[in-house]
């Protein structure tokens, strides 16, 4: 369906060189230690990849679809560095989308030249996926705002100079929504970073609870206009829905790439085990469904390009996210299954596909909560047809 452009094959081909000599050495040992790769962060920030998605204005490509391939290539062969990408880009996405020119000209540059780490933290113990029941306070005060509550699963919190963090502006604790972010400094008085949590996927970049006990912050660095900021993180996450799927369709075709490699020079039953029938058909099925995948996150992508917004995008991007990531799961786990006995072995690496791939189902609203989308726009759209 999606032809890439002469220069977006080459920004792949160089993707897929670098994934593979500087990426590839380093992908096995990220996960088994979980230790933050601040090498992989160098790379990426000399590379100068945290400008992709950068409006030109800022020395970026302002394509959403070249962001997905880096993603992509990268994801097949070490999902924690394009982890490192993701983690920078939805901030950056935040402020480009509510932003005021003050507040873009002070954070943008320094984030997209890699000076500046930032965090998102809508998420709650109590709310999950449900944005708008969102309970962390900001109260009125002079010059600001104090905000008190508790965060949960803030990503890359301990490595960022700020976070953007979700709170709610109203009087009544029973109303819903009223929502904005705020910029706050992780070395806010008042804001405390607890533990990095035990993940089963994402490992090398950390994920945390956070408590805001009374932290001021100062009405400039609020986003948006007062108790309006709840479109502002739905479109923010709706453009960066395709990148999750650009995560989803890098691991299996990982996990894909692993498979056939194991197992062409294997045999059972006196003869090689890829000439098998039934193991030609599991993996012709596999690249058949990552192919599907692939389409639906760069027509998605293509969208956010596009100017696309609204309902329209919404449902695109939710569908490329539910797609994606649900093939990255069942690839995942087929290719396991090809290893055999080999493949439930920490001495081998497909493992580590199928955690992340499970960790992808969840992230950035999940799958559940995606079909809710879908089915609730279609809805929406046949009732209006009456």
């Amino acid at each position: 369906m999606f032809a890439l452009t002469g220069e977006q094959k080459q920004l792949q081909a160089h993707f897929r060189r670098v994934a593979l000599e500087r990426l590839a050495p380093r992908a096995d040992e990220i996960d088994a230690t979980g230790e933050y790769p601040q090498d992989m962060f160098e790379l990426l920030k000399s590379l100068e990849l945290f400008l992709l998605p950068f409006p030109e204005e800022y020395g970026g490509t302002n394509s959403m679809l070249s962001s997905c391939i880096a993603v992509e290539e990268f994801s097949r062969i070490c999902f924690n560095t394009a982890y490192i990408l993701v983690v920078q880009w939805v901030p950056i996405g935040a402020i480009i989308e509510g932003g005021t020119q003050a507040q873009r000209d002070k954070y943008l540059p320094p984030l997209a030249r890699g000076d500046a780490r930032a965090a998102i933290s809508v998420t709650e113990p109590q709310s999950g996926s449900d944005v708008a029941g969102v309970v962390c306070r900001a109260k009125n005060v002079p010059g600001g705002y104090r905000l008190t509550g508790t965060k949960a699963w803030c990503t890359n919190a301990s490595k960022s100079d700020f976070i953007l963090v979700a709170a709610r502006i109203s009087r009544d604790d029973k109303e819903r929504g009223g929502l904005n972010l705020f910029i706050v400094p992780t070395g806010a008085e008042g804001l405390e970073i607890g533990p990095k949590e035990k993940k089963a996927g994402g490992r090398g970049v950390p994920s945390h609870p956070l408590y805001l006990n009374d932290v001021f912050v100062p009405e400039e660095d609020r986003l948006g206009e007062e108790g309006r900021g709840f479109k502002i993180v739905m479109q923010t996450f709706n453009a960066s829905r395709p990148i999750v799927g650009a995560r989803g369709v890098g691991l299996a075709q990982g996990a894909l790439d692993k498979a056939v490699n194991f197992i062409k020079t294997r045999e059972g039953f006196g003869q090689p085990i890829i000439d098998f029938q039934g193991m030609r058909w599991m993996l012709a099925d596999m690249a058949t469904s990552i192919e599907a995948a692939r389409n639906l996150v760069y027509r998605a992508a293509s969208e956010v390009d596009a100017g696309t917004t609204g309902n329209e995008l919404a449902s695109l991007a939710a569908m490329s996210k539910l797609f994606a990531t649900d093939v990255a799961m069942k690839v995942a786990t087929d290719a396991v299954q090809v290893y055999g006995s080999s493949g439930i072995s920490d001495d081998f690496p497909i493992g580590r596909y199928m955690r992340d791939a499970k960790m992808l189902q969840i992230v950035e609203g999940t799958n559940q909560i995606q079909r809710n989308i879908i089915g609730r726009l279609l809805v929406d759209a046949a009732r209006q047809e009456k």
